[in-house]
């Protein structure tokens, strides 16, 4: 079970840091011209690049408190709080019909809840 859950944070924290790097520190308008990227147009370039520095807090956040062994618990609430950025991907890419994307945060959502259920039940880090 725990390997199972490290590999899922892994890939999680590594789809977070790629999507986090872009928002980040690539232009609003280089990002809307993407595959995907169209909802950008109708964003502001700060909400943006606060998403994009959510989902570099979240890489780190699934990884370093266990890997660290410093607040671990912070694993399970990070992975919560990714589900709920997921539901919000989930929406916007919705309600501009991008069905792929939507499955694709649908499977995002499913190893971030996976990965809470696991951390804060059966594979909890806390002892």
């Amino acid at each position: 079970m725990n390997l199972a859950l490290w590999i899922c944070a892994g890939l999680l924290a590594a789809v977070a840091l790629a999507g986090g790097i872009s928002k980040t520190f690539v232009p609003k308008e280089t990002l809307a011209a993407t595959h995907g990227g169209g909802w950008t147009e109708d964003a502001g370039a700060g909400f943006v690049r606060t998403l994009g520095v959510l989902e570099l807090l979240a890489a780190l956040g699934l990884i370093l408190p266990a890997a660290l062994d410093v607040a671990p618990v912070l694993v399970p609430v990070t992975a919560v709080c990714w589900v709920l950025l997921m539901v919000g991907a989930m929406v916007t890419h919705g309600r501009l019909g991008e069905s792929r994307f939507v499955l694709l945060n649908l499977a995002y959502l499913a190893l971030a809840a996976f990965i809470a259920w696991g951390r804060f039940g059966p594979g909890s880090l806390t002892g």
